[in-house]
């Protein structure tokens, strides 16, 4: 079993023990094997955190409005590996819905907890950098870590939204990068800027309004420009930059970072390959099967990657959207809570119930 969350009602573990349950029920002599799934997203730091054997650290910090935190992380000391899932500190489901606004938000407060896993002795950081409420492009977690952003008059820019007057920046005297290797998490492949980048594409869904977009789209512009200069290449155009409000450019403009698939960090470090060498069967699922998912992202990786070892792949969810003509699923059998089983409302009240429902109902219908 490998299932990703269902957003807003059960983390993947709590997904892949209802789904355990189910067959069970009906299948009790089966071997079971559960593999929880992050691509980078909530849950990315935990998921990783069992394959590596991590404890669990905790750093004192701020959110994205600048209110004290505790940001939970996660170390392996046999690999000197630290695992950060952003979403602790930053994350959009931190903060009250409605009450604030993107301008009013970023980064800063990532900073310390990268500065306390380098501290700890980490020589690798792995980093997943879904589910952010920042549109910032990391502009807060640059100053945390020491760098300066200037105008023109050498007076320093201390709010992203005014980087439209930056004119150079200044690097931190004792980079964290020189002490540390950072790999960034991605599941998106959007660029920083333009109709595809960070503000068009997921600023809405945190609170950027149509008329917001200039302003935004001419700071994170502008800090793009001055990096290009500085660095000498272009990283605003580099797939997955946009990722988490353009943290995923920070962390290769200030970190040095390396983009890569939050699923094949996933399935590195869960050896997942070998998992489904011996399974006679893959089970996944995520809160809603879209069409992503069923042509290839995420949960839809599973597929892929169960297909390539000629294992069937079923995919169970709170919802399935349908593929329109001439569009091919990736799964063996796909089937869905709703509205089969139950209304929206009744199976997010319930979602464990209803998901070990679907895989009592799956089950049946497979023979072993």
């Amino acid at each position: 079993m490998v299932p990703d969350k269902f957003k807003g009602t059960l983390t993947a573990r709590q997904a892949s023990d209802a789904i355990a349950a189910g067959w069970h029920s009906i299948h009790p002599g089966d071997t079971l094997h559960s593999i929880p799934m992050s691509d980078g997203g909530d849950g990315f730091g935990s998921v990783l955190a069992g394959a590596l054997e991590a404890t669990r650290q905790s750093t004192a910090t701020t959110d994205s409005a600048g209110r004290p935190r505790i940001s939970d992380w996660w170390y392996a000391s046999a690999r000197s590996v630290a695992v950060v899932e952003t979403a602790q500190t930053i994350g959009l489901a931190l903060l009250p819905h409605g009450q604030f606004h993107p301008f009013q938000l970023d980064t800063f407060g990532i900073g310390a907890v990268l500065r306390d896993a380098v501290a700890s002795g980490a020589r690798d950081c792995w980093v997943g950098i879904g589910g952010s409420s920042t549109n910032d492009a990391g502009f807060g977690l640059a100053r945390s870590l020491g760098w300066q952003f200037l105008a023109s008059s050498g007076n320093e820019i201390q709010k992203w939204t005014e980087l439209t007057q930056l004119a150079w920046v200044q690097p931190p005297t004792d980079p964290l990068q020189a002490r540390c290797r950072f790999t960034v998490a991605v599941d998106v492949d959007n660029p920083l800027l333009g109709p595809s980048g960070c503000s068009r594409i997921y600023g809405p869904q945190k609170g950027l309004r149509p008329e917001d977009q200039f302003a935004a789209e001419a700071a994170l512009e502008q800090l793009a420009k001055v990096m290009k200069e500085h660095l000498g290449r272009d990283i605003a155009a580099i797939p997955g930059s946009g990722a988490a409000g353009g943290l995923g450019f920070a962390l290769q403009a200030f970190l040095e970072a390396r983009v890569e698939s939050g699923f094949e960090i996933f399935a590195r470090a869960t050896d997942l390959d070998r998992h489904l060498e011996w399974a006679d069967l893959v089970l996944t699922g995520e809160g809603s099967l879209d069409r992503q998912s069923l042509m290839g992202k995420g949960t839809g990786r599973v597929a892929a990657r169960a297909r390539q070892h000629g294992r069937p792949c079923y995919g169970l969810a709170g919802m399935v959207e349908p593929l329109a003509p001439g569009e091919t699923s990736l799964f063996t059998l796909t089937r869905a809570i709703v509205p089969d089983l139950a209304p929206v409302e009744a199976a997010k009240a319930n979602a464990a119930h209803w998901l070990e429902e679907l895989s009592r109902q799956v089950a049946q219908q497979t023979s072993r």
